[in-house]
């Protein structure tokens, strides 16, 4: 099984055999990759956007499908490591569908049930904001719609916002956390987006980004090459008719920076205490970083 599991693994790499992702030095720019084509970067943010809108109203149900529900589970991770408290300003960038605000907001209302507080507490979870931001307006409106779905459709806490992740529309020094959960390898400059969380975030803010990312055991690497370019594509056109939009899920992963090199460009947009933590054998991986 595993030798078979390999010779399927290699034959793929052999048909793409220059588009797993490759050092700096080598390409022209990461920006002007999509997927594994290389594009003007000016196209880039169009063909993201087409992806997503294609993608909208089967998003959250493609990634229980694609994932096994475990990306529930790493949203949860995320969430707990950003550790929200009440009357907090939060910014979830490319959260379109509310998934890790949703998770924030009940988060910091189970902290106040939880300690029973009082009425200027009851201040504080008045004052808490969590924005939304996402470049796609399709993805917010399933955003929006779920939140009515889940009773938070008049919640003063929820702010949907569309806005570019490369320029954010938020003050200097007014957010404590910043997320973004599988975003970040879709735009167009990666270093921008991070130059923008930095600024945006107050002293003491927390960057936190969850992303698939690259898987380094042998066997376990090629049984995921197997299932990225062999099932994902076939599941997004069985649910969504769209094979292409899950083809270019896929190929941009591999396109993405490996996991200490991701972290190094966190540290030198200028956040300190830099680490990550592999999930499921580094198939994801939490970033995390502070502004000091």
């Amino acid at each position: 099984m595993a030798t078979l599991v390999r010779s399927v693994a290699r034959s793929l790499r052999r048909k793409n055999v220059s588009s797993m992702y490759c050092p700096a030095s080598t390409l022209q720019s990461h920006a002007t990759s999509f997927g594994f084509k290389d594009v003007a970067e000016e196209e880039k943010s169009k063909m993201v956007g087409n992806v997503f809108t294609s993608v909208a109203s089967n998003y959250d149900l493609m990634n229980d499908l694609m994932s096994c529900g475990l990306h529930r589970l790493w949203k949860d991770r995320l969430v707990s490591k950003l550790n929200p408290f009440p009357g907090m300003k939060h910014l979830d960038v490319a959260g379109g569908t509310g998934d890790v605000a949703f998770r924030i907001l009940e988060n910091i209302k189970n902290v106040k049930r939880r300690a029973m507080q009082d009425v200027l507490d009851d201040d504080l979870i008045e004052e808490t904001r969590i924005y939304v931001c996402d470049i796609n307006p399709n993805m917010l409106g399933v955003g929006k719609k779920r939140a009515e779905e889940r009773g938070f459709g008049l919640e003063k806490s929820l702010d949907w916002v569309e806005g570019d992740a490369e320029a954010l529309s938020f003050e200097d020094n007014s957010m404590d956390g910043y997320t973004i959960a599988f975003g970040i390898r879709n735009v167009t400059h990666i270093e921008k987006v991070l130059a923008e969380a930095y600024r945006v975030l107050k002293r003491g803010g927390r960057f936190l980004c969850l992303e698939l990312s690259h898987v380094d055991i042998p066997v376990y690497k090629d049984l995921y090459d197997v299932y990225s370019f062999s099932v994902i594509p076939a599941v997004g056109e069985l649910v969504t008719g769209d094979r292409e939009s899950y083809q270019y899920l896929v190929e941009s992963v591999r396109r993405f920076p490996p996991q200490e090199q991701f972290a190094k460009m966190i540290a030198e947009a200028g956040f300190q205490k830099v680490e990550y933590e592999n999930l499921v054998g580094g198939v994801v991986a939490i970033h995390s970083g502070v502004k000091f």
